[in-house]
């Protein structure tokens, strides 16, 4: 019982931690937990489409190979199936009108994704508290950083008028080089790649925490804005008047 929760622990309090960063628009519960049953069930095609093309990098070199492994079989293959069920959830919905809504969702499928992928870490090992523990504090935040960041981008492209290609495309490939970067320093093995590793978790921590605030800003609903927008109209409202 207490490896199923600490398997499942990280994600729900990750997931929540998200949810109360939402402060002026709550998103309906039921929507979100469609996200995570989206992102749970994407982990089996996921594990089809990386069983298959991991064979490609068999004969590379250690370094290429944690490459191939990294950025391809793992942060391509998952990013990639997270944005689409990211997008089918929500690109339409009428729920997803502001921006920090993008990254409750993306959070939301991809917790949904790292809660099945933990719980098959954790009772798969034979040193599975160790494993649980040490996934807690990388491996969860790490999918949750990832689907803030697709989760910003795809706000992005939902609310602009002149760049949506370009956010569209960003809510790939950041998330994915992300992921890349960071299953490779891990799979290199190499002792300074992984010495690299520590740094470059702090890093997108503070990134990723960076792209919720801004976005919380910026929310529509945040009282300065909106008293911003209100005085913006009167000022125009009163131009009108004097011509």
């Amino acid at each position: 019982m207490y490896l199923l929760l600490l398997a499942l622990a990280p994600a729900i309090i990750l997931m929540m931690y998200v949810y109360f960063r939402d402060k002026y628009e709550k998103e309906p519960v039921k929507l979100i937990l469609k996200g995570i049953l989206l992102g749970a069930v994407i982990i089996f095609p996921v594990g089809l489409v990386e069983n298959y093309i991991i064979t490609f990098g068999k004969d590379f070199s250690k370094i290429a190979k944690a490459a191939w492994d990294g950025f391809i079989v793992a942060g391509a293959t998952e990013e990639a199936f997270k944005y689409l069920a990211v997008f089918i959830l929500i690109w339409r919905n009428r729920n997803f009108n502001e921006k920090f809504d993008g990254i409750v969702y993306a959070v939301s499928v991809s917790l949904g994704f790292a809660a099945i992928e933990n719980l098959f870490y954790v009772f798969s090992n034979s040193n599975s508290l160790q494993v649980g523990l040490l996934r807690a504090f990388t491996a969860v935040p790490g999918h949750t950083i990832f689907g803030i960041v697709m989760g910003f981008y795809l706000a992005l492209a939902r609310f602009s008028f002149t760049n949506r290609r370009r956010w569209l495309i960003r809510a790939f490939t950041v998330p994915w080089l992300l992921h890349g970067v960071y299953d490779f320093l891990l799979m290199s093995g190499h002792p300074v790649l992984l010495l690299v590793f520590i740094p470059f978790l702090i890093f997108i921590y503070r990134y990723g925490l960076r792209k919720m605030k801004e976005l919380n800003n910026d929310s529509v609903f945040n009282p300065i804005n909106i008293n911003f927008t209100t005085e913006k109209q009167n000022q125009h409202e009163q131009q009108e008047v004097d011509v």
